[in-house]
């Protein structure tokens, strides 16, 4: 008796998805040729690809860079960072009592100059005195924050952020009224305005917007009681000399003239806040000794 299966091929095996062999495919990479299911295809401009081979092809891509030559900081990271930060601490401040962490934390003239806390000038500027101002300041934040971060990069960012605000408080401790307590990131607000209208100047992008928005608050500082314009002439100041140090200089010695520059502008915030604290030392021991006073 002859053998009823002589002849007759096997049939092969169905193909299965390369990344889940239990699920049957008959689609294809493009550009690796393995099957793939419906959860592993990602449409590509021809047919599909696997995710190897696209997350391998966004790692071999080259990065886009910004004007300055820096990597495109494609997530405004710090920008959250920083809004976080402020709200943070000004649902603290609700806790104590913002009156109470204003005194305590906020610019204050007198714990500067006399009990050394220095560290008022920084930590003034992350607090706030109502829900307005937080809103107001934050809402600034988002809006042009990205556009920066994006251009300058995380780190120069940062640090524009970060001495727009000690330039604002510097610049109260240094032109306001002994008694006063300030508090706010106005001047990191205005530090920021500042920054694009040099930087968007200098990439020619279209800053009629950011030049109409810091005209009208810089006019609102004048005139409304109880603003610290002081602080919005010192952040935009200070906003706007960092920037220029960040776009102005050529490629080749770029990188140098911006350490040099930020470090010689925290120099000259230093000795204004020194020149200041002497002042204030003088006033309470002349008005401690009024024989000696000129």
């Amino acid at each position: 008796m002859s053998d009823a299966t002589q002849g007759v091929t096997t049939p092969a095996p169905a193909p299965v998805c390369f990344r889940h062999h239990d699920r049957i495919s008959y689609v294809k990479c493009t550009r690796c040729a393995r099957p793939i299911c419906p959860d592993c295809m990602i449409s590509a401009s021809v047919g599909f690809q696997c995710p190897d081979c696209v997350h391998g092809a966004s790692a071999s891509a080259p990065k886009i860079k910004t004007p300055l030559g820096t990597p495109l900081a494609e997530r405004p990271a710090v920008t959250y960072a920083l809004i976080g930060i402020n709200v943070i601490a000004f649902l603290l401040m609700l806790v104590s009592g913002i009156d109470q962490a204003a005194t305590t934390w906020g610019m204050f003239p007198p714990s500067i100059a006399i009990d050394n806390e220095w560290w008022r000038l920084v930590t003034s500027a992350f607090l706030h005195g109502g829900w307005l101002h937080i809103a107001f300041n934050m809402y600034v934040l988002y809006a042009l924050g990205p556009s920066l971060e994006r251009v300058l990069g995380h780190s120069r960012y940062l640090v524009l952020y970060l001495m727009a605000a000690l330039g604002g408080a510097v610049c109260s401790y240094a032109f306001s009224d002994v008694m006063t307590v300030s508090v706010g990131a106005s001047g990191a607000i205005f530090g920021l305005m500042g920054a694009l209208v040099v930087a968007g100047r200098k990439l020619r992008y279209d800053i009629t917007q950011v030049l109409i928005l810091l005209a009208v608050n810089f006019v609102i500082g004048f005139l409304a009681p109880g603003v610290d314009w002081r602080a919005h002439v010192g952040g935009l100041v200070v906003g706007a000399a960092v920037a220029a140090i960040f776009v102005l200089p050529p490629a080749r010695i770029r990188i140098p003239v911006q350490v040099i520059g930020v470090i010689t502008l925290l120099a000259l915030l230093v000795i204004i806040t020194a020149v200041r604290t002497q002042q204030i030392i003088d006033m309470v021991y002349s008005v401690g000794n009024p024989g000696l006073s000129a």
